[in-house]
């Protein structure tokens, strides 16, 4: 694959451009880029969150993470640092980088990423290193990337805008004698494409994903480490988690507020999130053991992986009830549905509209349960059924009777409700929800039946 920090679109690219977003030329590779850094290219960038800007040249979004198939991760952070509020389109706030960070870290054992893509360096990187040449670390880059660079760890950096190109010394990303040891860290920054002073601006190279490493490998140092750049920040880290806590804890847990109501979209600016924080005060409990679905975990079986996106991914289920049930899940540990932070269950709202789409095209409609019970992570269970064999309302009858028969009190929630204000987190409930929006609910407060989600919408035995 290609990637490509920095500008991708020139001052005199539309003409160029029309062509491959027309088909007329086609990318040789798969091609990654970042957004923009100025007001000028915006418009070359029509979905904040990503999109296929012409065959095989992709725009990875504002900030997230991408992860191929075979496990290589990439974290990327588009535009440059804002210098003012609210921040301009083709820059990212310090509330990105929080929400990006958190993000991560709140997965479990997270040890870094293989790759970050910035366009802006990082401040200070020049610190402990080889020299930059003209550029002034201490005075050039951003504050905000250095935070993300100390947090995510990535094995490799990559950066551009200064115009110039700097391979730094590798720094190492744990304090000797007082840490585990852990990889290392190569900052490189890039000049121009067909910059006149031939300074580099393409760095070609070969990884085998952090996750497929041998981890004495993995942490091996070379002869030419040095200290960490950004060694002040860490040490600083704890004083300035606290006015952090209102954006960083929902994805260090499991437990959050979801307030979502039907027909507007949840605040961005973090203002209505304190009147949650009672709930999220309790710390929970990691994995009590090797868990199945998260997407890090050697345990999944990667053959049946459908989609992956930035917060979750898509599954064929294993022994489904037709050959396109599914499953969606949320890439790190979440327990239920009540407990996902706003940006992952975001995208499982994006999912959900594409497999309506998609089932209706089909002459399907889909019905969709979750079972938070004995589970330890969220599995949203998505079974489609043929548009002509029943209608949602018979779906909804089925599911009632089929409880009422095992003495299961299985509620409709009302129309403007949303399962929040039904369920708390950590109680154990069973719901469904139809393609229309309807829902239905039961709180468990005993035993309950595993097999019940997968009874009412089995097909018939011939």
């Amino acid at each position: 694959m290609l990637l490509c920090v920095g500008n991708f679109f020139g001052s005199t690219s539309e003409a160029e451009w029309a062509e491959y977003r027309t088909g007329a030329k086609k990318a040789p590779i798969p091609t990654y880029v970042l957004g923009a850094n100025s007001p000028d290219t915006l418009s070359y960038f029509p979905d904040v969150s990503g999109c296929e800007l012409a065959e095989n040249i992709t725009y990875l979004g504002r900030r997230g993470v991408y992860s191929g198939c075979s496990g290589l991760q990439i974290a990327y952070l588009s535009g440059t640092e804002a210098q003012q509020q609210p921040e301009p389109a083709h820059c990212f706030s310090a509330k990105d980088v929080a929400e990006l960070k958190t993000s991560l870290l709140a997965t479990p054992n997270f040890r870094g990423v293989d790759i970050l893509l910035t366009s802006p360096w990082p401040r200070d990187v020049g610190t402990f290193a080889n020299s930059a040449g003209e550029i002034d670390t201490k005075k050039c880059g951003s504050r905000l990337v250095a935070d993300l660079a100390a947090s995510l760890k990535p094995r490799y950096h990559f950066a551009a805008l200064e115009k110039t190109y700097y391979e730094r010394l590798p720094y190492r990303n744990h304090m000797v004698l007082q840490e585990t040891p852990q990889h290392v860290t190569r900052f490189i920054a890039l000049a121009d494409v067909g910059n006149t002073s031939k300074k580099k601006y393409l760095y070609a190279f070969s990884i085998v994903p952090m996750s497929s490493m041998d981890p004495a490998e993995l942490v091996k140092q070379p002869q030419d480490v040095t200290e960490n750049p950004y060694r002040k920040l860490r040490k600083e880290a704890p004083k300035s988690k606290a006015p952090l806590s209102a954006e960083e804890e929902p994805a260090c847990q499991f437990f959050f507020d979801l307030n979502k109501h039907q027909g507007r979209k949840r605040p961005s600016d973090g203002k209505e999130r304190g009147d949650s924080q009672p709930k999220q005060a309790k710390k929970p409990p990691q994995p009590t053991g090797p868990c199945w679905f998260c997407l890090a975990s050697p345990e999944v079986e990667k053959h049946l992986v459908v989609s992956i996106g930035t917060h979750c991914y898509l599954a064929l289920a294993k022994g489904g009830l037709s050959p396109d049930h599914v499953l969606i899940l949320p890439i790190g540990h979440y327990q239920s549905v009540v407990d996902l932070s706003s940006e992952v269950l975001e995208e499982v709202t994006k999912y959900k509209a594409a497999l309506k789409e998609f089932f209706r095209s089909k002459g399907k409609r889909y019905v969709l349960f979750e079972r938070n019970y004995r589970s330890q992570h969220l599995q949203l269970q998505v079974i489609p059924v043929p548009l002509d064999l029943c209608t949602s309302e018979d779906i909804k009858e089925a599911f009632i009777t089929q409880a009422q028969e095992q003495q299961i009190e299985l509620l409709e929630i009302p129309e403007h409700s949303d399962l929040t204000q039904v369920a708390q987190p950590g109680m154990p409930y069973f719901y469904v929800e139809l393609d229309t929006g309807e829902k239905l609910f039961h709180r468990i407060r005993g035993r309950f039946p595993l097999q019940f989600g997968r009874c009412v919408p089995a097909p018939p035995t011939k």
